[in-house]
This record gives C-alpha cells, sequence and structure tokens, in this order.
C-alpha cells in the first residue's frame, strides 16, 4: 500500500485543478534504474488507461496507481509534502530504503 499525507493530498489536488487534468486523473508512482542510489522515484499525472499488473490505491482523496515490480520497492511508502527551507515539493517516506541520497530523489535496498 501507498498512503499520501494530508499536506501531499491537499498539494496534489490543487494541483490538478491549477494544471486543468480531466476527471480520472490519477498519479502514477514508480521505480526506475538510476540516480546516485541506483533507483530514482517516478512521479506524474495519467488519465490513460491502467496497464497490466498496476496496482491501485486512493488515500486522502488521490488515486495512485503503481505497477507490480514497483511495488515491491514502494510498499509501505508515504507520499508527503514539505514547503519548508530545505526545498519545497513532494517527497517519498519510504521505509524500504536503505540508503538516499541527499537530495531524496533516489535510493537503494
Amino acid at each position: 500500500m501507498i498512503t499520501v499525507s494530508e499536506k501531499a493530498g491537499e498539494y496534489i489536488k490543487d494541483l490538478m485543478v491549477k494544471e486543468n487534468h480531466a476527471p480520472g486523473t490519477f498519479v502514477r508512482v514508480g521505480v526506475k534504474g538510476g540516480g546516485c542510489s541506483g533507483l530514482e522515484y517516478v512521479l506524474k499525472f495519467e488519465s490513460s488507461e491502467h496497464e497490466e499488473g498496476d496496482q491501485t490505491f486512493e488515500d486522502k482523496g488521490v488515486k495512485i496507481v503503481v505497477q507490480m515490480k514497483s511495488l515491491l520497492y514502494l510498499y509501505g511508502t508515504e507520499l508527503d509534502y514539505s514547503d519548508g527551507l530545505n526545498g519545497k515539493g513532494l517527497y517519498f517516506n519510504n521505509p524500504n530504503a536503505t540508503r538516499t541520497c541527499s537530495c531524496g530523489e533516489s535510493f537503494a535496498v
């Protein structure tokens, strides 16, 4: 399961309105090879059909879709939002990560 914090849920819903996303748009979350720690997070809005093997979660009014192979690395992750001095934006609280880079965009398990 992937969850969304209150702040991230509000931010995502506001962003979807600002960017005029169509009803039914969801957040696709995934993992790909790369980054300084070995794996990078992928996050994008989509309104296309689900792909085979997709898992769907809904939390705080946000629909999240993730492929099964990415879910193996992301299970239990919380999508959060920060507007602090160290950076503004969405970030992943991933309990499976054994190492992360300083910018928080890549990780290793």
